[in-house]
């Protein structure tokens, strides 16, 4: 019979006197020991591809963590930084042989660390406080905010500005949130609560909006419903839905988050529909994974919800595809955002999905599966790397010759047009959704006028 597998206390100490003291983190043993440092999960890893430095490793972090769970090390700041390097895109977990969770050994920890924090050093941090937990949860007041840069772009001074430096002599959280801001889209308005399947009625979905996919991809939003209507779906949009809670669960911030996902499984009516459809890959992993993070009286309302969440590709495919008859003439690569290749395992489905557009070219991206450098917040809080990460993932974008790349995740979309902004690059960045919903409608993709004369290569609008 086999024994319940007991939880680890680890010795976290404190971060500037390296004295280990022992604080409880519920993570099983055999999760740890699950690992048996074969190495192949290195090449996957972003950091690792990057710095060379075995510590910035799923091997190497999970070999610290291991040394700190058993007493034999305090958590230094030295260990703190290669955890903290780490972007949670789970691609070590894919590659894995042995199935090690590694998700579930990280996450734990630096919710432990956070905790032998001093509490001023959280309450102090004005970006933190401010913009992380105060303004990015909120769509409304993510717009408000939005409105000075809104205002930049439309006047055609925000390019400039950039070119002449003058982001660059901001703080540097503050200088990376203002250089992902996407470009003005027309948003169109809220989406209403009910919209109705066109033609035959083949399923009956509720649909997320989010945060931040709300605040500045709801032009996103309005082409996913649109394509859920053309393939025979009713589409509710529940009114009391909130943030899906990762923002504050990554930041430590767990009760907040435990706030956010019990508001959200009260709203959706789950017994009513056959999906919760979710466009964005972040949410949708975080959705998907409400059953495995708190563990009470309404962990099985949860994980109830949670068997229910969808992502877009993934639900269309399943449901049987009913492909667009206007034919585009558009050369495309696809790269997968790492919450919805590594954490939901939904790699084939888009794919699938594109190779049904008629004239559509799918052109493979290298090192498609690499991370972009967004991960949720990384890309405010590590700025080097992630830039670094996003030059990379131009460069292999850019060896294809597509006329557009597509990508299934706010965070990606807004780090690759950032790189192919800075770049000139001539690119359209879209989700999938927006390219379907065009040749639904006849209309070339957004971004694109024509297709050039020599070269193939496409202007932009």
């Amino acid at each position: 019979m086999k024994t319940p597998a007991q939880p680890v206390t680890t010795c976290l100490g404190d971060l500037g006197s390296g004295q280990a003291s022992p604080l409880p983190v519920s993570i099983p043993e055999e999760r740890i020991l699950s690992c048996v440092h074969c190495g192949l999960c290195t090449a996957t890893c972003p950091t690792y591809t990057l710095l060379g430095d075995e510590n910035d490793g799923p091997r190497g972090r999970i070999y610290l963590m291991r040394a700190v769970a058993q007493g034999r090390m305090p958590v230094t700041e030295s260990v703190q930084v290669h955890l903290d390097r780490c972007l949670d895109c789970r691609a070590c977990e894919t590659a894995c042989p042995s199935g090690v969770e590694y998700s579930r050994i990280l996450e734990p920890f630096r919710l432990a660390t956070a905790q032998v924090q001093p509490a001023w050093k959280r309450r102090t941090d004005w970006f933190r406080q401010l913009v992380l937990l105060r303004i990015f949860p909120y769509p409304e007041r993510i717009r408000r905010a939005l409105l000075p840069i809104r205002l930049l772009q439309k006047a055609g001074l925000y390019d400039a500005l950039e070119r002449m430096g003058l982001w660059d002599l901001l703080p540097g959280r503050l200088r990376a949130m203002i250089t992902l801001v996407n470009a003005p889209v027309p948003a169109g308005p809220p989406l209403p609560a009910f919209l109705p399947a066109n033609g035959r009625r083949r399923a009956r979905v509720a649909f997320f909006v989010g945060c931040v996919a709300d605040a500045m991809f709801r032009h996103v939003h309005w082409a996913t419903v649109r394509v859920l209507q053309e393939n025979g779906c009713d589409v509710l949009v529940p009114q009391g839905q909130v943030c899906c809670g990762a923002i504050h669960y990554h930041a430590a911030e767990e009760e907040d988050a435990r706030r956010l996902a019990d508001q959200n499984v009260r709203a959706f009516p789950v017994d009513d529909v056959d999906a919760v459809i979710v466009n964005h890959a972040g949410c949708g992993a975080m959705l998907k994974e409400y059953g495995r993070y708190w563990h009470d009286d309404r962990t099985a309302d949860r994980e109830k919800f949670a068997e229910k969440v969808r992502d877009i590709n993934e639900f269309l495919d399943r449901l049987g595809f009913i492909p667009p008859i206007h034919s585009i003439d558009v050369t495309a690569t696809y790269h997968d955002a790492c919450h919805l290749a590594h954490a939901q395992r939904v790699v084939a489905e888009p794919r699938h999905l594109l190779s049904q557009v008629p004239g559509l070219r799918l052109i493979p991206l290298p090192e498609s599966n690499m991370c972009c450098g967004s991960a949720g917040s990384y890309n405010l809080f590590h700025h080097d790397l992630a830039s670094r990460l996003g030059k990379r993932k131009l460069e292999n974008i850019l060896r294809t010759g597509a006329d557009v790349v597509l990508a299934s995740n706010a965070g990606c979309l807004l780090q690759i047009e950032r790189e192919v902004r800075r770049a000139r690059a001539p690119l359209a960045v879209l989700h999938p959704m927006e390219l379907l919903d065009a040749c639904y409608r006849g209309e070339k993709p957004r971004g694109i006028v024509a297709t050039s004369g020599g070269n193939g290569r496409p202007r932009r609008a």
